[in-house]
């Protein structure tokens, strides 16, 4: 995946003589970044060596502008308007939780199952953390989405469709953006 994504790039750095902002941000975002965020929710990079290396690809597409590529990542991710890739998977994992727990993805209990009432104290879209023994089970869709979607209040939880949700949760979240540390994340 990477591999191809940095060959993408690298045919785009080639190709292409004048360079400005919108160019490569519209050419990154169709043609590089969908194979670094193909089935995010599936599969999810464990280790931060793996997630250093595929921020690095968009790192490199950030770069390919002469006149910002002195400047750190976070501003020039900040001039062309562009999220970390860190902060697109928990945003997809969170709009994704959005649609299993709202019931427009039509699913058991099991794979996401809801707190008992008893103890909500928030929104009523509570999940129940389940217990993990291994470090690999962390890692899986179901475990850790559920401490994000806890902590969200009310009014982000309680939109009345996707779109909804996916501005709320921007605005939520918009400190965020260009974050590379999951960690700032989690502890919104």
């Amino acid at each position: 995946m990477i591999a191809k994504s940095n060959q993408i790039l690298g045919l785009i750095k080639r190709s292409f003589v004048y360079k400005n902002i919108d160019v490569i941000k519209k050419l990154f975002t169709a043609l590089v970044r969908p194979h670094l965020e193909y089935a995010n929710t599936v599969w999810r990079p464990r280790y931060k060596k793996d997630v250093e290396a595929i921020e690095k690809v968009q790192r490199r597409a950030t770069k390919l502008l002469s006149n910002i590529k002195d400047m750190t990542y976070e501003k020039r991710l900040q001039l062309m308007n562009l999220p970390s890739l860190v902060y697109r998977r928990y945003r997809g994992d969170m709009i994704e939780v959005y649609k299993f727990t709202h019931g427009i993805y039509i699913s058991g209990d099991n794979l996401l199952p809801r707190a008992p009432k008893s103890v909500l104290r928030g929104h009523e879209y509570k999940l129940k953390k389940r217990h993990c023994r291994k470090q690999l089970r962390a890692n899986f869709f179901s475990y850790r989405v559920v401490n994000f979607w806890n902590k969200f209040p009310d009014d982000v939880i309680s939109a009345s469709s996707v779109n909804t949700f996916k501005s709320r949760l921007y605005k939520y979240w918009a400190n965020y953006c260009y974050t590379l540390d999951q960690e700032d994340i989690l502890r919104r």
